[in-house]
Order: C-alpha cells, then structure tokens, then sequence
C-alpha cells in the first residue's frame, strides 16, 4: 500500500493522506493536491536521457518522457522522492537537483516538483523499473527538440520545463 500526504493549493501539508490505487489521484478531494516530482536527466557530455512508459500505466501508456519520477510517498519532501524515484526508475543516483519549476494541477490533483539534475554515469547502466519503463536512450539537442515537437511526447510534463526547453532552443547557456 502506497500513501501520499495531501497539500493545500498554497502547498502546505495537510495532515491528510490519500492512498494510491490506479487511478485514484482523481477522486482526491477538491482543493487537496499529492505531491509529484519529474527529473530531467543531463548527462555531462550534453546528452538528456528519455525513457518509453510502460503500456500499461494508466497515465500516458508506451509514451516517451523526458524524466523520471513520480508521486512522493508519506513524509518525503520533494528532494527524497525526486533521489528516491530517480534512483528506482534509472539506477541512477544524484545529490544535487536544481528546481525547474512548482506548478499545480488541479485536473490531476497534483502538486509538481520539477527538477534538472546533470550526472557523470555509465549510460549504459540504466537500470529500468518494471511496470514503469520499457526503453531509454541517450539523446542529443536535436533529438531532444525532435522528441519535443513529437506526438509521443507528454506535452502537460514539458510544459513543465518550457523555460529551460525554450532557453535551450536559443542556444542561451544552460549553468551546469
């Protein structure tokens, strides 16, 4: 059994949990939003890391996205879900992540954290979770932007980090 803690939209705790079954992010109450967290992957040669969703997830199933991550569980903060769900989805571990952007969703009752983190690791030791990804893959900046602007993109999740895509799209230096 998997419980999130439950936010107000200001983003304070609640004091309320929700338990996890598919699909029950939306029967959280109104106004009540658990705490998700996405990971955009840099390696230090430049490249991003995407994986392919499982086919039978019940959000976005056998699409490609530009992160790892997901819900934070009962008393994480964002920083130990997004290390925790990092290290589950890939294998990989990060100490240092630097805030995208804190958005809300009030249709998928979710409270977003999205981070970039820049890691110095074998790209072949990509450890896949079951029942969550299928595939990865290494991508450069143009195979970044193709995935971008393709139909298997989740466009709610790069909207996510639209001013980081856009400031690398104009060729704006990117602090690693």
């Amino acid at each position: 059994m998997e419980l999130w803690d439950l936010y107000d939209r200001d983003g304070r705790a609640t004091g309320e949990t929700w338990e996890r079954t598919p699909g029950s992010f939306r029967r959280i109450p109104e106004g009540r939003y658990h705490m998700v967290c996405d990971i955009l992957v840099r390696h230090v040669d430049g490249t991003f890391l995407l994986t392919k969703r499982h086919p039978e997830k019940d959000v976005y199933p056998g699409y490609w996205e530009a992160s790892a991550g997901g819900s934070a569980v009962t008393g994480e903060d964002s920083i130990m879900a997004a290390k925790r769900e990092l290290f589950e989805e890939t294998g990989i571990r990060a100490e240092e992540f630097r805030l995208i952007s804190h958005t809300f969703s009030d249709k998928s009752h979710s409270m977003f954290y999205s981070y970039l983190t820049i890691v110095d690791c074998a790209k072949d030791s990509i450890v896949l979770q079951e029942g969550e990804t299928t595939e990865y893959k290494w991508v450069d900046l143009e195979g970044l932007f193709e995935y971008l602007d393709s139909d298997l993109a989740i466009k709610t999740h790069n909207n996510r980090y639209a001013s980081y895509f856009e400031a690398l799209r104009g060729s704006v230096s990117i602090e690693k």
